[in-house]
């Protein structure tokens, strides 16, 4: 029989890129979305098929991590091999507007999902998505053994997930883990994500369809990789005999105003000519520089990033310069 794996997030950037890595495997896929009057799969409406068809693989269940009944119920009605947990608020300068929101779903979500992996007393493996903001001000490079000091509520949420994740694991024997991911990025980033913000001006500006692009902190120096790199990271996690919790980056930092000149410079064009900063962009808290250490994963899984920023960007506005000339 498949293997069947529970996917929540399953329609933002990493859960579509897990669910197609997972149906390539022959998995049968489950994903929670969140009930919307306006359609929100575009990204996995490729992977859709007609729920009547004898090899449909991907099935999809409405849902939030804000109800635990739900989660409980669909645990033991699914019976999933594998659980990743991807769902979020994501956006770091959101979590300052809706705190209380963000520590919901980010935080007492993960314990929600847990609990009903738990009680349901399956043989269930459980992937944590994590996250490099929890190291906040702590200087880089950042590993498994570095400081957490978060510096949002959205990190904070995401600390009080890792260390849930944890504690399930010790107390009850879990095979859960945490995967603690450095920003990873693609064309199918969400677009008020900086890099994507970046990628799709130049090409709007290229095309002469945008004449300026407003960003904050360009000091900010971040480790961009390629979520689709990441996702099979998260599988190879879940693969182990032990749970274990793994730094996923490129070891590799730039600035914000690099990415921003390499995208710029991809079409021809002087960034600081386009570029202004807008202080109504600059977080409360700003963590300045995030550069992961991935040797623990490489050494344990054999896992290591092959694109790094420069390559990222570059790939990113050839994407979205695709896009704009077909709308």
């Amino acid at each position: 029989m498949a293997k069947r794996a529970l996917i929540t997030g399953i329609t933002g950037q990493d859960g579509s890129y897990l669910a197609e890595f997972l149906l390539n495997k022959g998995y049968e896929v489950h994903g929670i979305i969140r009930r919307s009057s306006n359609f929100n799969t575009q990204r996995i409406d490729h992977l859709y098929k007609d729920p009547h068809s004898e090899d449909n693989m991907l099935h999809l269940h409405y849902g939030d991590l804000t109800d635990g009944v739900l989660l409980t119920n669909l645990i033991r009605e699914v019976e999933p091999n594998e659980v990743y947990n991807l769902g979020a608020q994501s956006h770091v300068m959101v979590s300052f507007s809706v705190p209380e929101y963000t520590a919901q779903v980010d935080g007492v979500g993960t314990i929600r999902m847990l609990e009903a992996i738990r009680s349901s007393k399956l043989d269930c493996r459980y992937y944590q998505a994590s996250t490099s903001e929890l190291f906040g001000s702590t200087p880089p490079p950042q590993s498994e053994k570095s400081l957490f000091q978060p510096r949002s509520p959205y990190a904070a949420a995401k600390l009080y997930g890792y260390w849930v994740t944890r504690n399930y694991r010790e107390a009850y024997g879990l095979h859960a883990t945490n995967g603690i991911l450095f920003n990873h990025e693609s064309p199918r980033r969400g677009e008020t994500f900086v890099t994507r913000k970046i990628t799709r001006a130049v090409a709007k500006i290229k095309l002469g369809r945008q004449e300026k692009l407003y960003l904050g902190n360009l000091s900010a120096i971040r480790d961009w990789g390629y979520a689709p790199e990441y996702v099979e990271s998260m599988w190879m996690m879940l693969q182990q005999e032990s749970p274990d919790d793994y730094v996923v980056a490129t070891g590799v930092g730039a600035t914000v105003e690099n990415f921003v000149e390499r995208a710029f410079t991809r079409v021809g064009l002087d960034w600081k000519k386009f570029v202004e900063v807008d202080d109504r962009y600059q977080r409360p808290t700003e963590v300045e520089a995030l550069i992961g250490d991935p040797c623990y994963i490489r050494e344990k899984l054999g896992w290591s990033a092959k694109t790094h920023w420069g390559e990222l960007a570059d790939l990113m506005v050839d994407a979205d310069l695709e896009i704009e000339k077909m709308n």
